[in-house]
């Protein structure tokens, strides 16, 4: 019996010097393509654990793939990181996949696919679409349905997408009941107050199919507005009740969520002859939404280094078409009346119109023609048309603002007269009280350009199931 046992013994103890082998780290919350140029373009992640992220590349269509790059996924950024595409070829499909590996052992990989840019003198078509504001408000991810819109999105194959800010709401935490009473996925249960927390919202919303299904399909390039940190935020307010400043962990979160190189977040994207595209940065430089904006002495959104690079960038496009893309309105107030958050000053003087007059004066003396101002924030779809200079007629552009995406819904008919804006467009013009997501769901929307090969713009506004609520034709000047 003593030899038994003591056999027994030894099979255990050399069972316990067995480790059973670790599962191979996965890639989580899926991939993204951005800042997709002619020729370069990079490639987002995150893995499960401390592991080396690896990204291989193809022409669509080419059996081979190539291995382009190794980055280290480390705790310090949520296991996220970035790997960077160079000489590709322009106007070209490329796939891409993404494993993590650890201890030589490699897990299954994550596709994606994206389209470079034209070269910058081509005169060649471009797609794409834009939009903003998900999960805010109690207005989160359904239960049954997640983000419906973003699947349709995924279905419009555009060139890129432009998440236009508030792609979460780190104030805004997700209940298991919504807002609209129905039954959601709940979220990060308080307001994020370090960077943890915020990774948790971005975590949250990239648990979404649709939304995964969009970054991994298409080039994104990434804005952040006031709800990646806090309500109406800038350097200057920034603060949550307990005096923790929440813009340096509100960025970082940002950074390491979006595929970003280092640098500005204000940006020029050219794609072909036919577009620039200028990404602005409205929260980085601003002044206190308090402050008077006063013609002698202007407050600033941008600060003077952006501000001098897009009248720059504006005055020396060569492209048919030049679109801004601002995070906040121009001519629709936002905000409060004594701490106005948007461009316009509305019936007070806390905004930042003078600046904003400051570049449009810049651009009708240097004959800028066939302007776009796309715009997201306030939660509802408007089209203005814009004559900011009575002197000057034939210096006109449009503004247009789309979304939310998913969150709530709040039409405002107001219109800042300074610029001269005429509205042509606004949906939905009233939301009931009590709203159920039936209701709420027909009310999203996103915007979708096109400019063919001569250089003629349609923009559409689209609702959640990709159905046309207004088109615009806009022949180049």
């Amino acid at each position: 019996m003593k030899a038994i046992v003591a056999v027994l013994l030894s099979v255990l103890s050399a069972c316990a010097l067995v480790t059973t082998p670790q599962a191979p780290p996965s890639v989580t919350h899926g991939v993204a393509a951005g800042e997709v140029t002619s020729t370069t373009a990079l490639i987002w992640g995150r893995c499960d654990r401390a592991a080396s992220m690896h990204v291989e590349d193809r022409i669509s269509g080419d059996p081979t793939w190539h291995v382009a790059g190794v980055q280290i996924a480390t705790p310090e950024h949520d296991f996220t990181t970035t790997v960077a595409l160079a000489a590709l070829r322009p106007a070209t499909t490329y796939e891409y996949r993404v494993s993590c590996e650890s201890d030589s052992a490699i897990g299954q990989s994550v596709t994606g696919n994206f389209r470079t840019a034209p070269p910058p003198e081509a005169a060649a078509p471009v797609t794409f679409a834009w939009s903003g504001d998900v999960g805010g408000q109690n207005v989160c991810r359904d239960r049954e349905m997640g983000y419906p819109i973003f699947t349709t999105l995924a279905a419009q194959h555009a060139d890129f997408f432009v998440a236009l800010g508030d792609m979460i709401y780190g104030d805004d935490p997700c209940r298991a009941t919504g807002r609209l009473g129905n039954a959601q996925i709940p979220g990060p249960s308080a307001p994020a107050s370090d960077v943890a927390g915020y990774w948790g919202y971005w975590k949250y919303n990239r648990e979404d199919d649709g939304l995964r299904q969009l970054l991994g399909s298409t080039a994104t390039y990434a804005v952040w507005d006031d709800h990646e940190v806090r309500d109406d935020f800038g350097p200057a307010d920034d603060t949550n009740t307990a005096g923790h400043h929440l813009m340096p962990a509100g960025l970082q979160a940002f950074r390491d969520y979006n595929p970003l190189a280092a640098g500005p977040l204000y940006r020029r994207i050219r794609w072909g002859s036919n577009l620039d595209l200028f990404l602005l940065d409205t929260r980085s430089f601003r002044d206190a939404n308090s402050a008077v904006d006063d013609a002698n002495h202007p407050k600033t959104m941008l600060g003077s280094v952006q501000r001098e690079w897009l009248k720059a960038g504006l005055a020396a496009s060569t492209a048919t078409w030049k679109v801004v893309v601002t995070s906040v309105p121009i001519t629709i107030p936002s905000g409060k009346t004594a701490a106005h958050d948007g461009w316009a000053n509305g019936t007070g003087n806390t905004g930042f119109e003078n600046e904003l007059l400051d570049i449009l004066r810049d651009a009708k003396q240097h004959g800028v023609r066939n302007q776009l101002w796309i715009t997201t924030d306030v939660h509802f779809a408007s089209i203005q048309h814009v004559v900011p200079f009575s002197d000057e007629p034939r210096f006109d552009f449009h503004e247009v603002s789309v979304g939310p995406l998913n969150a709530g819904v709040f039409p405002k008919l107001e219109l800042d007269p300074t610029l001269h804006p005429s509205r042509i467009f606004v949906y939905p013009t009233i939301v009931p009280e009590k709203a159920d997501l039936a209701q709420a769901l027909s009310w999203f929307s996103f915007g979708q350009v096109a400019i063919d090969v001569r250089g003629r713009l349609k923009l559409d506004i689209r609702g959640y199931r990709g159905e046309r609520l207004y088109e615009l034709n806009l022949p180049p000047k």
